[in-house]
């Protein structure tokens, strides 16, 4: 504790009392924390899947990478990542959005084709190079 200056001037002053206390400081860091680099990434995944992982993500309030992370690190340890709770919410869910997948069609799911986008054979790729061609 330290006597460091005076509130007011002339005869009405007042000190004021400062206490340093260090972990307040900038300094609290919260040891269960790891701190890691994140990265921005394009996966495709079925779009009923996602409107239940995203929904799910916002009923535990998190965001959905967090979401993610948490169950592919339970994965990786063998365990299982949502509680009695959870499950209930998932199933919920899933009848919500009419997904009828479960772990048996993993490795089985297929794209639908795509729509021509010039109303022709091509696929999108193919489509923009053309377009590109012509306006040169």
């Amino acid at each position: 504790m330290a006597l460091t200056g005076c509130a007011a001037s002339g005869a009405n002053k007042r000190w004021f009392v400062q206490i340093y206390v260090p972990w307040y400081i900038c300094t609290m860091v919260n040891e269960s924390e790891i701190v890691v680099e994140r990265v921005q990434t394009g996966v495709r995944m079925e779009k009923r899947l996602l409107k239940v992982l995203k929904a799910l993500a916002e009923y535990h309030d998190m965001s959905l990478g967090d979401l993610l992370e948490g169950i592919v690190l339970h994965a990786f340890d063998g365990k299982t990542p949502f509680g009695d709770e959870s499950l209930k919410r998932i199933h919920d869910l899933k009848r919500f959005y009419n997904l009828d997948l479960d772990s048996s069609a993993s490795h089985r799911l297929t794209e639908a084709k795509r729509r021509p986008v010039d109303g022709g054979t091509l696929d999108r790729k193919t489509a923009r190079r053309k377009t590109a061609e012509k306006k040169k």
